[in-house]
């Protein structure tokens, strides 16, 4: 199944096809379908500059995907802060074991859930810079990875307003996947979405089954690309995408496209928020037999030629 919850709505659409879990989680009492299926949630929210609110509104949408029977739920960029004005963020970054993050490892362990958390403003090397880090928390609250955005949204967008991440955030320089109940997570943050070499090395040497693709995409080029982006870096890997999006106006200088997506390995989109500045989340479940076929079906990473071919090509 999958389908939609919200504050103001709720959708329900049939998934696909049916289900055949890679990492079965279920025990004695819990129902056919669970038994057969792993679901995931994407949440769609409106991040603001006060910790408290921000926090509450995840744990509202952490309980409801946990009583959905999601075994994890994955969150926009900048999730727990978005600041009214420049180096806000900073003000409020800390490191990893910090409180704010402590919170958030607590809301994983009492709720039972995994948290996919983009978009963390992690404390960097000096007090001018942070890192803009994609954090994952297990259901017994640990940490188990960490990936930092490697492509900086320095931008001149469409309309006037211009972007420098760069200015106060560190960029990252690893590439990063992780095991979980639901498959194997290539995380990735917003802005990476433009760069599909990141997606190619998730599936390809790191054997990533879902891509998680967390953002706070501005208004103007997330009408332009946001969907058709997400489906590309989905039908040429061959994963499920999940992209949870920040929605609407944060101030008055800040708005978010929203729309938040779960996307299928064959490009079909199989979760989708309706109302795209509504605070809610989004429900479907992974389908490892589609996985299976797709892949099996047109081998790509058959095909594919290594880049030492393309070195030597003539061009």
């Amino acid at each position: 199944m999958s389908f939609c919850l919200s504050l103001t709505n709720s959708h329900i659409t049939p998934l696909i096809a049916p289900v055949r879990p890679k990492y079965p989680r279920a025990v004695a009492g819990e129902s056919t379908m669970a038994a057969n299926s792993l679901r995931v949630a994407a949440a769609q929210m409106t991040s603001i500059n006060d910790l408290a609110a921000n926090f509450a509104t995840c744990s509202r949408l952490v309980k409801e995907a946990a009583a959905s029977g999601a075994k994890l739920i994955c969150f926009p960029e900048s999730f727990s802060f978005i600041g009214a004005k420049d180096g806000d963020s900073l003000k409020i970054a800390e490191p990893l074991e910090g409180p704010i993050m402590k919170q958030y490892c607590s809301l994983a362990r009492e709720s039972g859930i995994w948290l996919s958390l983009g978009g963390f403003q992690e404390k960097g090397s000096d007090d001018e810079h942070l890192f803009n880090t994609h954090v994952v928390v297990d259901d017994a609250g640990n940490i188990r990875s960490t990936y930092r955005k490697i492509h900086l949204f320095d931008v001149d967008t469409p309309g006037g307003r211009s972007y420098k991440e760069s200015i106060f955030t560190e960029a990252g320089k690893n590439v990063v996947a992780v095991d979980s109940p639901v498959g194997r997570l290539g995380l990735t943050v917003c802005y990476d979405l433009r760069f599909p070499e990141i997606y190619q090395l998730l599936r390809f040497q790191h054997e990533a089954q879902i891509l998680l693709v967390p953002s706070a995409f501005t208004k103007v080029t997330g009408q332009a690309h946001w969907e058709v982006l997400l489906r590309a870096r989905a039908i040429e890997t061959q994963c499920y995408v999940i992209a949870s999006a920040q929605a609407g106006k944060h101030n008055d200088k800040r708005e978010s496209h929203g729309e938040t997506l779960i996307i299928d390995p064959w490009g079909t989109v199989v979760g989708r928020l309706p109302d795209t500045l509504s605070t809610g989340i989004t429900i479907a479940d992974i389908d490892f037999s589609l996985i299976d076929s797709v892949r099996a079906k047109m081998p790509i990473a058959k095909h594919r030629k290594p880049v030492e071919f393309w070195k030597s090509a003539s061009l």
